[in-house]
């Protein structure tokens, strides 16, 4: 299935390597480079060396975007050298004026036992330091507010030491009520969603409410807590729409940090989503004129008006008066001829703001129900943050990535009234409803023949049934701050921001490199010599196109957003968004690790943030995670699910795990621990059941390739293993690393092998044969098989590792004389397979194996310059900057190829070689 649509052939001859233009470093240097970077590891330059990683010092940690006016509570990860820091170990976090408060917990461990991966989490507080440092020693500091969570009859009631919440084990609320200083100041959290059973004009409206049915206590620290609750929408008829709702407590917090997520599972035809959000109570004990409602705008605009306005009057209610309603404090008394009639001005109780489009929404209020609604203000962008409340108090909410995954909208109900209800709604029930049908009826496809011919014209891999959405999901993170009164107008600005971009620490990039945690695969940016600085002006060019494409192309909506395109149409000057199997990327060829190794050496804020909407989508959308597809993920297509080719190289848990140990994020965990028994899938879903020429499947209960498949599955299997070291996913990646390493031709054997699912053995199916495949090196296999070697220490998987790497952009003579017979596998990936060569040449020490590494990534010809072309008037509806050959495949490949090659053999990149 792995390639579907793309022509096999030979690789013509070619000639050993030439001399490169340019001065090379001797043999002798050439070594000492290679061998310094394999022991720390550091590429071929001395420039781009990173000091190794010393436990007693430490790391060093930054805010992404800088240091934020307030932190509501943050969680991060940081990796340390194998052996160094031994499990149980604590750890303290240092300031500018000392030890923080902070709580660690273990992420990941070596084989040895030791840690690689922490956690730590600091409670909240206004203006952080700009940099910290987390080390081994023991914690002194405490928090002033600590997290308390102490089991009820019912359920728990958790605080943070300012707000305290009370969190039922059943029934349709989730939270029944958020206190501050002994009052409520929010009730009745609860989940709500609308279905129609038509798209459009329905026939049938059903409301669903929120039913929990089991609450876990995760996490119960001083400084953190976490609260996670499982249940399902549910009406008098039916129960549907699984979900999962974590709450977040962190120590000195005004705030609870909600992360929802929730599962279709209906009948698309017949399921039509109205809306769904998360919907609560603010209690109101304020004058109609000292209630206030706040939506935040645009470059740190707000809007801010009264329940009952007392400015614009016909009489002076009095200046101090209009000055404090503004502000959003206590009213002094109102001038005396105004407070008698004070009755007729207008309460204004419900007000809504809508993004239906990433370019526009709409604010409109009313003074209740059966009333005509006034437009109130039109904006662009809004971060997605709102208040209702008065001064008495009140709650501030908001909803991550607003705009980006429209429609959404924030909604404040009968606020005239002793109880306003306000609803973050993550589909907004003003915009049509989601219609997840497949977007055509297989006419002509609906045949074996028909679904092959489909893939020969537009890359479409169809199979009935198959394109469904049943089992995608979709997470979502809202936050509810609960305040004593309205806060100031500069406040909410405040909060809008730390909405719409949390602050997020992360260690330094030199300390992550010298830990070797993610390999040797990487290294730091270097400049120092004019070649180097034209691949990595490339490199910058390649990732700020792709971010600008993210706005001039609008990759934005609620199911769409982190995903990227995958091929572009230059007659059309617009990306395939139509064409089968063309138009949405869903991981193909790996641009999730291309963004997350160009995180890891830069630490780029904009990398990281476009590298987490891409986890988010990734792994909610394109994977099933219920049904009959569980564990697998979706080809590209026109829809995230419509390909009938699922398979575990889009689910799997190389292109999550960067994120999860980053952050720390339970909700990405949950996933990767979902796939992780995805291979017993591979029967009934076989991934190759439509290619032609397999070989059968004889006795074997699976058939499956090293690349797109086994190289998938060992990620998932790697990843549990360092996370808990259970024996038996260890146990079945051994398995296959001496299955593959005792074959005759070692991994070209391994196209297509035999697999056992209950042992993780691999079957040689061909014999004798030699045969590979383009994209068996491409969805991950490159990356985990570098971390294999290096936990391991298996040399036969090693040497047939390597012996693949060399001969894959081989001569056909080298290869024939290698292998008995050319491996048959199309050049369609010379440039991005340039990186397997580089890691022989490295491995082996070979100057000469690196020469011809660099000049496979200079191409077969002369490069086409990677440069934008700006295309307006008649040709396009807008004005874009294009360029006219981009594919993602090329792209991510030639940045993992670019990246890769820069760390394993710089020091043979001539000074001068084209880039």
């Amino acid at each position: 299935m792995a390639a579907h649509g793309e022509r096999r052939g030979r690789p013509r001859g070619r000639a050993r390597a030439r001399e490169p233009v340019g001065a090379l470093m001797d043999r002798r240097d050439f070594f000492r480079a290679t061998t310094l970077a394999a022991a720390l590891p550091l590429g071929g330059s001395a420039r781009a060396a990173a000091t190794p990683a010393r436990p007693t010092d430490g790391a060093a940690l930054a805010w992404l975007e800088g240091a934020p006016a307030f932190s509501a509570g943050t969680t991060f990860g940081v990796p340390w050298p194998r052996g160094a820091v031994r499990k149980g170990q604590p750890f303290v976090v240092d300031g500018a004026a000392g030890e923080v408060p902070a709580q660690s917990w273990p992420l990941a461990y070596w084989p040895d036992g030791s840690l690689k991966w922490t956690a730590h989490a600091l409670g909240a507080g206004g203006r952080p330091d700009a940099t910290l440092r987390v080390r081994p020693g023991t914690r002194r500091a405490r928090a002033h507010h600590a997290v308390t969570v102490r089991r009820s009859a019912d359920g728990f009631v958790a605080g943070t030491g300012v707000v305290e919440c009370t969190v039922p084990a059943r029934g349709p609320v989730l939270v029944t009520a958020i206190r501050r200083a002994g009052r409520d100041i929010a009730r009745n959290v609860r989940l709500v969603a609308l279905c129609d059973d038509q798209p459009e004009g329905a026939a049938r409206r059903a409301e669903f409410v929120s039913e929990i049915g089991k609450v876990t206590l995760e996490q119960d620290g001083p400084v953190r807590s976490v609260l996670k609750l499982e249940g399902r929408h549910r009406d008098k008829d039916r129960a549907w729409l699984p979900f999962t709702v974590r709450l977040y407590l962190y120590a000195g917090a005004e705030s609870i940090r909600i992360m929802h997520t929730f599962v279709f599972d209906g009948d698309e035809n017949k399921d039509f989503i109205r809306g769904i959000g998360l919907t609560f109570d603010v209690p109101l004990r304020d004058e109609l004129h000292d209630r206030h409602v706040r939506f935040a705008g645009e470059d740190g605009g707000l809007w801010a008006e009264g329940v009952r306005n007392l400015t614009g009057l016909r009489r002076e209610p009095g200046a101090d008066v209009r000055r404090a309603q503004l502000g959003g404090e206590r009213c002094p008394p109102v001038a005396e001829k105004v407070a008698p009639l004070l009755h007729l001005v207008p309460a204004w109780g419900d007000v809504s703001l809508s993004q239906l489009s990433a370019d526009s929404f709409r604010i409109r209020k009313r003074t209740k129900t059966g009333c005509g609604w006034v437009d109130s203000a039109w904006g662009r962008r809004a971060p997605g943050c709102g208040y209702v409340g008065g001064a008495s108090g009140g709650v501030a909410f908001g909803l991550r990535d607003f705009w980006q995954r429209h429609p959404t909208q924030l909604d404040i109900r009968d606020a005239h009234t002793d109880t306003a209800r306000a609803t973050v709604w993550m589909w907004s029930p003003d915009a049509p409803a989601m219609d997840l049908r497949f977007y055509h009826d297989g006419m002509g496809m609906d045949t074996h023949a028909g679904e092959l011919q489909g893939l020969e014209i537009t890359y479409e891999d169809y199979e009935q049934g198959f394109g469904t959405p049943v089992g995608v999901a979709r997470s979502s993170e809202i936050t509810l701050w609960a305040f004593e009164a309205t806060p100031p107008r500069a406040r909410m600005v405040e909060i809008a921001q730390a909405v719409q971009a949390p602050p997020q620490l992360v260690p330094a990039p030199a300390h992550i490199l010298a830990t070797q945690v993610f390999g040797a695969l990487w290294s730091l940016p270097d400049r120092s010599t004019p070649a180097r600085a034209a691949i990595e002006d490339q490199l910058d060019a390649r990732f700020d196109f792709y971010r600008k494409e993210v706005e001039q192309r609008r990759w934005y909506g609620f199911w769409d957003y982190g995903d990227i395109r995958h091929t572009y149409d230059a007659d059309r000057h617009d990306w395939r968004y139509d064409v089968g199997g063309f138009a949405w990327d869903n991981s193909e060829l790996s641009p999730d690790l291309w963004l997350w190794y160009s995180f890891l050496r830069t630490g780029r804020a904009d990398i990281f943030r476009m590298g987490e909407a891409m986890v988010r989508h990734t792994s909610e959308v394109d994977t099933y995670h219920l049904g009959r597809f569980a564990g697998l993920g979706s080809r590209h297509n026109v829809q995230h699910w419509g390909c009938s080719a699922k398979q575990v190289r889009i689910s799997t848990a190389v292109y999550r795990r960067f994120y999860y140990y980053l952050t720390g994020d339970e909700r990405t965990g949950d996933i990767m621990r979902e796939v992780l028994d995805a291979d017993r899938k591979l029967d009934a879903v076989d991934p190759v059941r439509k290619l032609a020429n397999q070989p059968p499947k004889g006795p074997y209960p699976a058939r499956i390739s090293f690349g797109t498949d086994w190289a998938s599955l060992v990620a998932n299997w790697l990843t549990e293993w360092e996370r808990s070291g259970n024996p038996r996913y260890r146990d079945k990646i051994l398995a296959g690393m001496r299955d593959i390493a005792a074959m005759p031709h070692g991994f070209f054997n391994g196209d297509r092998m035999g697999y056992e699912p209950d042992t993780g053995r691999l079957h040689n199916m061909i014999g004798s044969d030699v045969k590979a495949l383009h994209l068996n090196a491409v969805f991950g296999a490159v990356e985990i098989f570098d971390e294999l070697i290096r936990l391991t220490g298996d040399a036969a998987f090693e040497r047939a590792w390597l012996e693949y790497c060399e001969l894959f952009n081989a001569p056909v003579e080298e290869q024939r004389r290698r292998l008995g017979a050319p491996h048959g596998a199309t050049h369609a990936l010379y440039v991005g397979h340039s990186r397997l060569t580089a890691y022989a040449a490295w491995k082996r020490q070979d100057l000469e194996l690196a020469r011809r590494a660099w000049q496979e990534f200079a191409g077969e010809g002369k490069q086409r310059p990677f440069r934008t072309v700006h295309v307006a008037g008649p040709d396009v509806l807008n004005p874009v900057d294009e360029v006219p050959w981009v594919s993602t495949n090329e792209t991510a490949q030639w940045g993992l190829a670019a990246i890769q090659n820069l760390a394993l053999i710089g020091a043979a990149l001539p000074r001068t070689q084209e880039s």
